[in-house]
């Protein structure tokens, strides 16, 4: 696509069931699910969290969660937009690791939205059903883009439960189990295999 024809607010596919977020637990297991989904030929969005820590890293700058989170999730809020933009699904849904409320909650937990944030969530519009991984501490492990603790990433889970409600989401949670078998739990959301 081309600088003319980039639209931020994705008006042909803005609200459609097929643009569906999974978010959730941190450590859960949801990165792993969506590779499952790609494998299986579906079109999936990486997280940008992960993407904005290993790009800070490579040039040395400060907007890692630990150094400064509001810019980390500022950026990270940026990131979802472009990703949503982009995002034209075809037969199948494109599923997204995590999207522009996950940017906006971390924001609202940090006292720092702003009303440009709550145009965001209001303009740029998944399908209503959203895909939450619960908490599950024998899955849980921390890495060098992962500093938090579960205690942590429980609170963080709540906290987007509630805020994907409060901005008008119907969260569905992904039941624990093999990772076939949350694909299959996915895959058949949308009567497919």
């Amino acid at each position: 696509m081309d600088e003319a024809g980039y639209d931020p607010a994705n008006r042909a596919f803005a609200g459609s069931d097929r643009l569906v977020v999974v978010s959730g637990c941190s450590g859960g297991g949801k990165s792993t699910l969506l590779a499952e989904m790609v494998r299986r030929g579906w079109a999936v969005f990486p997280e940008p969290g992960r993407q904005i820590v290993r790009e800070q890293t490579l040039i040395g700058g400060p907007a890692l969660p630990w150094v400064d989170l509001a810019a980390f999730a500022e950026l990270a809020l940026s990131r979802a937009m472009h990703f949503f933009a982009l995002a034209a699904p075809g037969e199948r849904a494109v599923l997204f690791d995590r999207g522009i409320v996950d940017a906006v909650t971390a924001l609202e937990r940090l006292g720092r939205a702003a009303p440009h944030h709550a145009e965001a969530v209001r303009r740029c519009r998944y399908g209503r059903r959203v895909f939450m991984v619960p908490p599950w501490e024998a899955l849980f492990a921390g890495d060098g883009e992962r500093r938090h603790g579960f205690a942590e990433a429980v609170a963080e889970y709540e906290a987007l439960m509630a805020s994907y409600v409060a901005k008008g989401y119907a969260p569905e949670v992904v039941p624990r189990g093999a990772v076939a078998d949350r694909a299959d739990f996915l895959a058949a959301a949308f009567g497919a295999r």
